[in-house]
């Protein structure tokens, strides 16, 4: 295929951003054909900016059935990622889709049998996927640096949002409208990276999730959640959007040393000798490994990881090049915030893979307390004493 006709469902903040940078011809072998949103307002904005050679659509539907495209792009709210996908994949279109690849595990795996089922590339937009420290990471893991993998350490705290970033949407942080807080909106690059970047999912976990600790919303602005691996390593992951100022530091330590990255630097502190072997020979009373500090060179993207993501797609669509992000595995870094929220809702560990149905069922039991909540809130005192509703 020389040239990938490209649909974009969903024109908000990064729908409108790929539209642009498919029109400037930034993305090679791609060529924007359509576009839809349901808001007559963003339709007007496309009409204004697109040109007339993208049709341009009301609906997702409309836009899958028209025949004028090979693959389109998903940048609509969560919940409609993996219907609007596998209704794609039986027209025969190529899907990329945006983070997170949906709200419950359920309906991703849905989503990722119909896109087995159908044979058409399927892609994730986990663009830090493309950032060279974090491949680097990765490489020197599946290399062997580290050694066996004893420990996984997340601190990423600076995800700050004041209340005004909540109140500017009715859907913003509610389990109707996201499906969580903190662990769906902000969080799942860095989800997806902590089992990527090592190739490893817990086979349990205990987590601790706050909501409403620092901002008047339903779903979580604060986790702390530890887990442990089959190899007998573990793991933490803290998070939050009410800490200033915040923190994003990732260790990940072996027996043969440790690799920290933060502050767009990573540095390996590599033992001379593993721990084991030194821990069997060594023979004093105090003492440990020979450790040297090594400061390593991680160059600088090239182009924004976004970019990166949708060509390494759109190459994938013309002439098979693997996927950076197949969107099979959207569904490690969900599981991984889907079993926070669980743990914290049992108050117990949750073995992997988690108990789907009971997750399903727990969330709607969520999204009907907060539909009550809003109705009884709703029965406010007028000014002349009375109940409206």
């Amino acid at each position: 295929m020389d040239e990938v006709r490209i649909g974009i469902i969903g024109l908000g903040n990064m729908g409108s951003m790929t539209a642009n940078y498919l029109l400037k011809n930034e993305v090679a072998g791609a060529r924007l054909t359509a576009a839809c949103d349901i808001d007559p307002a963003r339709l007007s904005w496309a009409k204004e900016h697109l040109g007339q050679s993208v049709r341009l659509f009301n609906s997702a539907d409309a836009l899958l059935e028209a025949d004028c495209v090979d693959a389109v792009y998903i940048a609509t709210p969560h919940y409609d990622h993996p219907p609007i996908a596998i209704r794609a994949f039986a027209r025969g279109l190529h899907v990329l889709t945006e983070k997170p690849a949906g709200v419950y595990t359920k309906q991703v795996r849905e989503m990722n049998e119909a896109a087995a089922a159908s044979g058409k590339v399927f892609g994730m937009m986990y663009n830090q996927r493309s950032l060279p420290i974090y491949q680097k990471l990765r490489e020197l893991v599946q290399a062997g640096e580290l050694g066996n993998i004893r420990r996984t350490n997340w601190i990423i705290t600076n995800w700050y949002r004041p209340q005004s970033y909540y109140d500017s949407g009715t859907w913003r942080a509610t389990w109707a409208g996201e499906g969580g807080g903190v662990l769906i909106n902000q969080d799942p690059h860095q989800l997806d990276l902590w089992q990527w970047t090592v190739d490893m999912m817990p086979k349990r976990m205990r987590a601790f999730c706050h909501f409403e600790k620092y901002r008047d919303i339903e779903v979580e602005d604060d986790v702390t959640a530890y887990v442990e691996y089959e190899n007998g390593a573990t793991g933490l992951f803290v998070t939050t959007t009410g800490e200033a100022p915040g923190t994003n530091r990732y260790e990940v330590t072996g027996d043969r040393g440790k690799i920290v990255i933060e502050n767009g630097t990573m540095t390996f502190w590599r033992l001379t000798v593993p721990e084991p072997e030194f821990n069997r020979t060594f023979t004093g009373g105090f003492g440990q490994p020979e450790c040297w500090k090594c400061e390593i060179p991680v160059r600088q993207p090239a182009k924004d990881g976004h970019i990166v993501i949708f060509q390494n797609f759109v190459d994938a669509v013309r002439s098979g090049t693997p996927l950076l992000a197949p969107g099979e595995e959207g569904i490690k870094g969900l599981s991984l915030s889907k079993a926070m929220h669980l743990s914290t809702w049992m108050d117990d560990w949750v073995e992997f893979p988690i108990d789907e149905d009971l997750y399903y069922e727990k969330l709607q039991e969520k999204i009907a307390g907060s539909r009550m909540k809003a109705g009884a809130t709703a029965r406010t005192l007028d000014v002349n004493g009375t109940f409206n509703s």
